[in-house]
């Protein structure tokens, strides 16, 4: 049945009803499928404005069967948003520890949001929205890293020949939820008021002296909580974290002070048979809830709180913030403290400066537990930046 401007509407042996419309283009005749009629699909009205829209692309030179053929093309070949996801999670350059927390947020957060959806078919809203509901929930910082996470997944895509825009880049992270600036560190005043309502915080004993032994060795939160027994040398007072717990892949010695291989021996009198530093309360065989120490340090800021004592609230991440910053402050080497912290150099410094120091950190450790000890008791502390002449490295090349 014609209608007019090539339009006609055809009309299959099974009932079938669908708008088409034939042109001429560069000399030859083409045919292309507009829609099917009915409630579901176009009216006349609509089909004769795809007629104008057609009329529009044969005028700019564009062919619209063409056109149709090679979108279907592209949502055929459209990746889903799993696919690329699980790719990037897999296979993008990051540090162990970062793909484990970003893949634990993705499965949780974003996957189930949107395993069917197709690259093209998230827009900024959607992410936006997401992010929302999450904040709303009382995780702000897990809906950052979830924007984070999916803008670095379209970076990925892009990178890889995906002709997409990024929905991420349509949402800040302002937007979403905003922190305190993380460059927290204590003062010694600080410290003695933290550490002497550490003792009056309703705690288990260990979590004091895991807490404190944070703030002494200068270890990441993690790297404690999944310690085990075996890593541990108290002949040689040194405590040997292999490459898979290390946030950059790289093994790592902590030299241990007299005060730190004290809260060792005490924590290893209250563990029991358990492999662990810090086992867990109900389950020697698992180590300690990630969150304890959180609930700790938020419990002696409260405390401070009730009291007005000039303590500002602060992290377990911020005790190892603290060291570097009074050990720099003392005057202590910068090497030997960034070697403490198991930070690597990435200038062509680091590439070839491969020294452990570990004459020298084990005489800053132990004037870092000292000083530590004095500020605690009230008592100011001058340090000793020389090492000992017979605690040095020997260079004889007779030995």
């Amino acid at each position: 049945m014609t209608d007019r401007d090539g339009l006609y509407l055809l009309i299959s042996p099974k009932g079938g009803i669908a708008f088409k419309y034939d042109y001429r283009f560069n000399g030859r005749r083409e045919s292309v499928t507009l829609g099917t009629y009915g409630p579901a699909g176009l009216s006349l009205a609509k089909a004769r404005e795809k007629v104008i829209d057609a009329k529009r692309m044969i005028a700019e030179g564009v062919s619209p069967a063409l056109e149709k053929q090679r979108a279907k093309r592209r949502l055929q070949q459209a990746r889903s948003f799993e696919h690329v996801a699980q790719r990037w999670i897999d296979h993008a350059p990051m540090a162990d520890s970062t793909r484990n927390m970003r893949r634990s947020i993705f499965n949780r957060e974003i996957l189930p949001q949107w395993r069917n959806r197709l690259l093209n078919e998230i827009t900024p809203n959607d992410l936006r929205a997401h992010c929302k509901t999450i904040v709303e929930r009382g995780a702000p910082a897990t809906a950052v890293h979830v924007r984070d996470i999916v803008k670095q997944i379209y970076a990925y895509a892009i990178l890889h020949g995906e002709k997409i825009d990024n929905p991420a880049d349509g949402v800040g992270p302002a937007s979403i939820a905003t922190f305190r600036p993380r460059d927290r560190s204590l003062s010694p005043t600080e410290i003695r008021i933290a550490l002497n309502l550490l003792g009056e915080v309703a705690t288990l004993p260990t979590i004091r002296l895991g807490l404190k032994f944070i703030l002494l060795s200068m270890v990441r939160k993690s790297e404690l909580q999944d310690g085990v027994w075996d890593e541990v040398d108290f002949a040689n007072a040194v405590w040997s974290i292999p490459k898979e717990r290390m946030k950059r892949s790289r093994p790592h010695n902590v030299y241990l002070s007299t005060q730190m291989l004290d809260i060792l021996i005490a924590l290893k009198t209250c563990a029991g048979n358990s492999r662990y530093i810090l086992p867990s309360r109900y389950d020697a065989d698992a180590p300690m809830s990630r969150a304890t120490f959180n609930r700790v340090t938020s419990a002696i800021a409260e405390r401070a709180g009730e009291r007005d004592l000039p303590l500002e609230p602060f992290t377990v991440h911020d005790l190892r913030r603290t060291a570097s910053t009074l050990l720099h402050e003392m005057g202590f080497n910068s090497d030997w403290i960034e070697k403490c912290l198991a930070h690597e150099e990435r200038s062509s410094r680091g590439v070839y400066n491969k020294a452990e120091f570990e004459a020298q950190r084990r005489h800053m450790a132990q004037e870092w537990s000292n000083a530590v000890d004095a500020w605690e008791a009230g008592r100011a502390f001058t340090p000793v930046l020389v090492i000992p002449e017979t605690a040095g490295p020997r260079f004889d090349p007779r030995l």
